[in-house]
């Protein structure tokens, strides 16, 4: 068992860092809001610390999960970041979806102190943190990933490493979130088209979903999109996938790429923030279509 902390404590990091404890790891835990680190370890025990630099110091493994880049400068070579409180030899792993330049910059950090780094972004969700049933694509040297691995085992159902080089993880999350646009979107018109052709919904999942129109979209958020049960469930903001989606444009002008679908999607999801959706699930696009926004 490792000497741990985790660094963020909101819908993903929270339950996170929960199997991190459960797994008998010693856990320490940072968050911004010092209420919500003093709720988790009433829930699950371990320590919280003051600062970052508090939290990481001594540890092994320090985990993290906050909001963007920014954030994530703040929270590691900031002020009382964990970067100056860690120790040679151990291992910073970034589950923030951020930008790949940002996990190249932090990974020369780490290196420059003598610690190892792996950009680690999720997939999964609410559900998926709170299940430890989370997809984590990792980039960052192969002896680095393999010791952060035995430890993110334990909140993951799937676990690739992407390649060697920083940001690798970070890259292969903005595919996720460009395909995910686009079959969010073609899911919303379907079902959209099957009920003003007076189909039952349900019915049509069943026929399609073992074909080839079968996606985990559909088969996860069908019931979303035909109740119309967006602020209820456990899914994936409206917000965040915008955040996610400005990543990959991003990107995307830097290497070279065309994401025409995605770009469309984007706006259609600013839709849905103008109908005060923004932390609606990503499936509410329906919403623009079924005139209920």
């Amino acid at each position: 068992m490792a000497k741990v902390a985790f660094i963020g404590l909101g819908v993903m990091g929270y339950p996170m860092a929960g199997y991190l404890q459960k797994a008998g790891h010693d856990t320490t835990v940072y968050n911004r809001t010092t209420a919500k680190a003093e709720k988790w370890v009433a829930e699950y025990g371990g320590q919280r610390a003051d600062t970052p630099q508090a939290a990481a110091e001594g540890c092994d493994f320090v985990m993290a999960c906050v909001g963007n880049d920014d954030d994530l400068r703040s929270v590691t070579t900031g002020e009382g970041g964990a970067f100056h409180g860690l120790k040679a030899g151990a291992v910073f792993v970034d589950h923030t979806t951020a930008s790949a330049a940002v996990a190249g910059e932090l990974a020369a950090v780490a290196s420059d102190k003598g610690c190892g780094f792996v950009d680690a972004p999720v997939s999964g969700g609410q559900a998926g943190a709170e299940n430890g049933q989370l997809a984590i694509m990792c980039g960052g040297a192969a002896d680095v990933f393999a010791k952060a691995e035995a430890v993110m085992d334990c909140y993951a159902k799937a676990i690739v490493h992407i390649g060697t080089q920083p940001g690798a993880g970070q890259i292969c999350k903005m595919v996720n979130q460009i395909c995910i646009a686009g079959l969010v979107q073609g899911l919303a018109e379907g079902l959209e088209f099957a009920n003003k052709a007076g189909l039952d919904g349900r019915k049509v999942v069943d026929a399609i979903s073992g074909g080839a129109a079968g996606s985990w979209q559909m088969n996860n958020r069908f019931e979303c999109v035909l109740d119309g049960a967006y602020e209820d469930n456990k899914g994936f903001a409206v917000d965040w996938m915008r955040k996610d989606l400005g990543i990959c444009f991003g990107h995307a002008e830097t290497i070279g790429a065309d994401l025409p679908v995605a770009k469309i999607v984007d706006e259609f999801y600013c839709d849905v923030q103008k109908m005060g959706g923004g932390r609606w699930d990503t499936s509410s696009l329906v919403m623009r279509l079924n005139g209920k926004g």
